[in-house]
């Protein structure tokens, strides 16, 4: 299968793209190059003969019919986005013109060149989305496929507007879409503007670790390996028209996450005394911080047979070992706008 990946050189679309080449898909990686962007991402399939990378923004009508073209995929995943709550709440613009008007673009694209190719009943468009489209839980209840709409931040927003472009395009035109919502992800090669890669480099540089509020907000965690390997199932055996959530079935608290970070970090680099955990510093909340996600993953689990491999715990694990092991990757990344400042203070 040759597959058209667009934001491959983020944090989960490298993590797909590593994946796909190594079972032996072609893989063309579109990407910006924005600021969260990073080609050594996918360093390690870069030479590969199965691996193509194409650099132009998704708000480039021309640029994605020339790539569609030149390129002829059997499949898009369409990953590209801007992706930081924090970031949209202070400038919101750049979200609705890559999320909306950017998945806009990629529909168009990919139906126009799925007509002129005689409608193939195997081409796929898998859009991947967020849970957060669907708001705030409250202490019970998981979110569901069926579960309405309801963001909170223009970030959530903007992903819930390029879903139901996705939906309709189906309907409308019959594009053979698949779609996916997952839980917050963690992993190698996370920028480091998010919570797990900002707790982990404060405290190696013995910053405070600035954590929102009480602290007591729920996410489900889900290892990033685990959720590239979620989305070319989904893209492979996923039923057409159909939305799949993908969860970690990881359920932790912002403050538990962070203590368990610290936790980690006192074994592998023991501070020369006490422990990470007295750089805790809580902070005043950002605007419209949703309290709880969790993901009900009972449709992926019957109908694919797919669930999570990785724990928490050992996912956390192989994220710092990583961190600690790649401080080349990251130092590199500490210049760029945005990085090591609070954003989105509203």
């Amino acid at each position: 299968m040759k597959i058209l990946v667009t934001g491959g050189a983020g944090f989960i679309g490298s993590a797909v793209v590593r994946l796909a080449v190594a079972r032996g898909h072609q893989v063309v990686n579109l990407d910006a190059l924005t600021y969260a962007a990073c080609l050594d991402n996918v360093a390690s399939v870069a030479e590969s003969p199965l691996y193509a990378f194409e650099r132009a923004d998704i708000r480039n009508r021309a640029a994605l019919d020339r790539i569609f073209a030149a390129h002829c995929p059997d499949a898009v995943m369409h990953l590209a986005a801007e992706s930081h709550v924090d970031r949209s709440i202070d400038g919101p613009g750049a979200f609705i013109e890559t999320n909306v008007t950017g998945t806009y673009n990629m529909l168009e694209a990919a139906r126009a060149y799925w007509t002129r190719a005689g409608k193939p009943e195997e081409f796929r468009f898998h859009h991947i989305s967020t849970d957060e489209v669907f708001g705030t839980l409250g202490a019970t209840g998981k979110f569901t496929e069926e579960t309405p709409y309801a963001p909170n931040s223009p970030y959530s927003a903007s992903k819930a507007a390029s879903d139901h472009l996705v939906r309709a395009w189906h309907e409308t035109y019959g594009l053979p879409v698949v779609m996916t919502n997952c839980s917050n992800n963690y992993g190698p090669f996370h920028f480091p503007e998010k919570l797990v890669p900002v707790m982990i480099l404060n405290a190696l540089a013995g910053k405070p670790l600035p954590i929102y509020g009480n602290g007591s907000n729920i996410r489900d965690w889900l290892y990033v390996e685990d959720h590239a390997d979620a989305l070319l199932l989904v893209l492979q055996n996923g039923r057409i028209g159909r939305s799949y959530n993908i969860g970690g079935e990881n359920e932790r608290s912002n403050l538990d996450l962070v203590r368990t970070l610290c936790a980690i970090l006192d074994r592998k680099r023991p501070k020369a005394a006490g422990s990470y955990a007295e750089q805790i510093t809580f902070v005043a909340d950002r605007p419209g911080h949703d309290a709880r996600y969790a993901i009900d993953p009972s449709r992926i689990r019957t109908e694919l047979g797919w669930r999570p491999s990785v724990t928490v715990e050992e996912g956390l694990e192989r994220t710092v070992q990583w961190y600690l092991d790649n401080e080349a990757w990251w130092r590199a990344l500490q210049g760029r706008e945005g990085v090591g400042r609070r954003l989105g203070t509203g």
